[in-house]
């Protein structure tokens, strides 16, 4: 089924089916928002209902559906994207500055007249959103309903939970073991004056007890929920997940199996008068419910969100390890590419089958970190473009290609973007990359206070690009985890982003650093690196931090008007190559190795 026949035919009769569902039920509308019962970014099919019911495909969104109006809540790096796939349906584009954004609300607020109910699933709404969303309602004197899922009522061959292997994080690249977390993570919960902690996130279940799956997408991690106590630990998971030896070796830990399905009534059993903590940013409004009223809860963010955030120095040494693997395979990648073309017919398809298979030759590669993105002038200017079979294009004549992929090890997360040239840039296409270079040396030579908030460092890479007058719809920089997801909290560069105690800069956190320019319909650029919090100096005004740029893979000169940059930055990018070329070299060979030192040459 193409997505055209889809958003025309499909749509149409599943939102009609819904709608007389919540006839049904007395309900006036109904929200379906992007997520699943552990709150996760990327979903396992079984929850993928606003995708199936929209026929939107893009990773976040919040669609509402009422008698007589659909709409669909996206930011600016899906527009491009929600126009294509909703083009002939009845679901209307509503436009929302960023992920988090909670426009949607505002517009229930206003358009739900007073008395009518929304229903959504308490199973799959985070209990921070659901606290927003009675707010919003009461304001307009409407009504909510959590105890309803409608869209399940109308979704007959709904997927059933995921059944992948779970495995275990070796010890070799988890230099700590599951008992030191688990102790660590005890010691945070009595800070909080909690015998009790439940945990829904699935990153951090996996970091907790150092085991890893393949229930989502591009995210070594697997469904399930666990529960803290005094000495024991419960997690929750589908029967026969678990192979038998690494259930022994759990036991061992003093964490028991139970079935998925148990969670809420282990929560409804946590004992009366104890302390559960809870994260309310990480917990769906359907558990919270579960615990009894005679249980005390504590609210604050999952300490282990924070213990994963700070990779240690051993951690540190396998990415290092890892990003040299993963910028080997870059190189063999873009040397097959520029032998390509011009010689055989290249397309934005290849170029994900052939990185997947260069990063594939490398040693501790699992799979790709996110589905590649490989946009060649104007699909390069959508932000989250993928390409198919059915929709692609093929690379020739002159121009940019923008290539985003990452790769998954065992010992790390990698998240790189480079623009490659094709034929000859244009010179406003040049001078698109040397600004966004530009946004890049900026934020990644800054200097900056310990515990500053993260996004308040968001304008250091957007100033060379402001100062041209242009800007870019999406955040600076994401979290990235250690073999975890390669967009981790809590920090994150984005001026849009509510600069809370949560997002302090940390030693050993993980950042990503990407602006980016986009001109729809012509080209987009970005350029990605990753780099590590490290401390810098002690002054009498306190400590510093400083970035170390840990992504290894040459920045392609070809593309920028070298007239536009400084002496420092030219200098800035001779001993970032001079470094590449170091580390790279001893993994690659032959033609790799000639494009390596072709593209690594001083400035």
């Amino acid at each position: 089924m193409n997505a055209r026949t889809f958003s025309q035919n499909t749509a149409a009769q599943r939102i009609q089916q819904l709608r007389a569902a919540m006839q049904n039920h007395n309900v006036d509308a109904c929200l379906i928002p992007s997520a699943d019962p552990h709150l996760s970014e990327y979903l396992p099919g079984r929850w993928k209902g606003r995708e199936w019911l929209s026929g939107f495909t893009g990773s976040v969104a919040n669609l509402i559906i009422t008698a007589d109006f659909a709409g669909l809540w996206a930011d600016s790096r899906y527009w491009s994207q929600a126009e294509a796939e909703l083009a002939g349906t009845e679901i209307v584009l509503m436009k929302t500055p960023t992920g988090s954004s909670l426009l949607h609300l505002d517009w229930l607020s206003a358009n739900l007249p007073a008395g009518q109910t929304l229903a959504v699933d308490a199973a799959v709404l985070g209990l921070a959103t659901a606290r927003a969303l009675e707010q919003a309602l009461t304001k307009g004197g409407s009504k909510l309903r959590t105890d309803l899922d409608v869209l399940g009522e109308i979704w007959s061959e709904r997927p059933g939970l995921p059944m992948a292997e779970v495995y275990q994080h070796e010890a070799s690249h988890a230099p700590l073991s599951r008992a030191a977390k688990l102790e660590q993570l005890r010691q945070a919960m009595q800070q909080h004056g909690a015998q009790w902690h439940f945990i829904s996130t699935l990153d951090d279940i996996a970091y907790l007890f150092n085991l890893r799956g393949a229930d989502v997408n591009y995210n070594p991690v697997f469904v399930a929920h666990a529960l803290i106590g005094p000495k024991q630990s419960t997690l929750f998971v589908a029967d026969g997940k678990v192979p038998p030896a690494l259930r022994d070796l759990l036991s061992q830990d003093g964490v028991t199996l139970a079935p998925y399905e148990q969670a809420s009534a282990a929560l409804a059993a946590v004992p009366a008068g104890a302390t559960l903590l809870l994260d309310p940013r990480r917990v769906t409004l359907g558990l919270r419910q579960a615990v009894p009223a005679t249980v005390k809860v504590a609210e604050a963010i999952n300490p282990t969100t924070f213990a994963k955030s700070r990779k240690s120095v051993d951690e540190i040494t396998h990415v290092r390890a890892a990003m040299e693997q993963d910028g080997a395979a870059l190189c063999e990648f873009f040397a097959w590419l520029e032998q390509a073309l011009g010689k055989e017919t290249v397309t934005e398809v290849m170029v994900d089958t052939h990185i997947t298979a260069a990063r594939a030759r490398r040693p501790g590669f699992v799979s790709p970190s996110f589905a590649t993105i490989a946009g060649f002038n104007a699909n390069g200017a959508m932000p989250h473009y993928k390409a198919s079979a059915e929709s692609h294009a093929t690379i020739s004549g002159d121009g940019l290609l923008l290539i985003d992929s990452g790769g998954q090890y065992v010992g790390g997360t990698t998240d790189i973007t480079r623009m490659a040239p094709i034929g000859q840039p244009s010179a406003a296409q040049k001078r698109d990359c040397t600004l966004v270079l530009k946004g890049v040396i900026a934020l990644s030579s800054a200097q900056f206070p310990r515990a500053i908030k993260s996004p308040l460092l968001d304008a250091i890479a957007r100033a060379p690009i402001w100062a041209a007058g242009i800007d870019y719809g999406h955040g600076t920089g994401h979290g990235v985890g250690y073999f975890l997801n390669v967009h981790e909290g809590p920090q994150v560069i984005a001026g849009s982003a509510a600069p809370d105690p949560h997002t302090a800069m940390e030693p050993g956190m993980i950042t990503s650093i990407e602006p980016g320019i986009y001109r729809p319909g012509h080209w987009g650029v970005r350029i990605e690196n990753l780099v590590l919090n490290q401390s810098a100096e002690t002054t009498e005004f306190g400590e510093y931090l400083r970035f170390e740029t840990l992504t290894l893979c040459p920045i392609d000169s070809r593309c920028l008007d070298l007239g536009l940059l400084r002496s420092d930055e030219i200098d800035w990018l001779n001993a970032y190559h001079a470094e590449v070329r170091k580390r790279l070299s001893p993994h690659v060979r032959g033609d790799a190795k000639q494009w390596l030192e072709s593209r690594t040459e001083a400035l």
